[in-house]
């Protein structure tokens, strides 16, 4: 889910007549369009809410326990539902993928790459309860030092840009941030 291209549909969602893709205003991109009853179907992004906390121990990952990207290093984070605010998303996720319960912050940035169908909204977050440890959706957690931070390992082009940025701010005195 939220790696849909035009290919995936083929159909309009009202009508059932098939769609097809067109040029409807100059300098925007093709959409498919419905002309039996003038449907636009806009393939638009799905949204992601993710939360930077640190403990102690330093800055949270988990590393994931499903695909895409199975086995590799994230923050904690989800898509965000249907009518639930961004920031609601954020807290739930954390508690969901690392046992974390944590306050917001403030927001680090959103992150959107080309070719990417997902903009990622990260926070920044205090823990102010819970037990670190791997839920469902984690093979394993652990808290990393700025110095000791996976760079290799991380799933995301996302993930890399939001903690070059969160290390960058709260850890103005770690040895150099890896940036690429």
């Amino acid at each position: 889910m939220g790696h849909e291209t035009e290919a995936d549909y083929r159909f309009c969602p009202r009508c059932a007549w098939p769609l097809e893709s067109r040029l409807l205003k100059a300098g925007e991109p093709r959409r498919l369009f419905c002309t039996a009853c003038e449907f636009v179907f806009y393939l638009d992004p799905k949204v992601a809410a993710c939360t930077i906390c640190r403990t102690e121990a330093g800055i949270v990952l988990l590393k994931r326990a499903i695909d895409p990207q199975k086995g590799l290093w994230v923050f904690p984070g989800g898509f965000v539902d249907r009518g639930e605010a961004v920031a609601d998303a954020a807290i739930r996720e954390t508690l969901e993928e690392v046992g974390l319960r944590v306050s917001l912050t403030g927001i680090l940035d959103a992150y959107s790459t080309p070719g990417s169908a997902v903009v990622v909204v990260v926070y920044a977050a205090d823990v102010v309860g819970g037990t670190l440890e791997a839920r469902d959706e984690s093979l394993e957690v652990r808290a990393f030092s700025p110095e000791d931070l996976p760079w290799d390992e991380l799933a995301f082009e996302s993930t890399r840009l939001a903690l070059r940025d969160y290390v960058t701010r709260f850890y103005p005195r770690a040895r150099k941030v890896r940036a690429e």
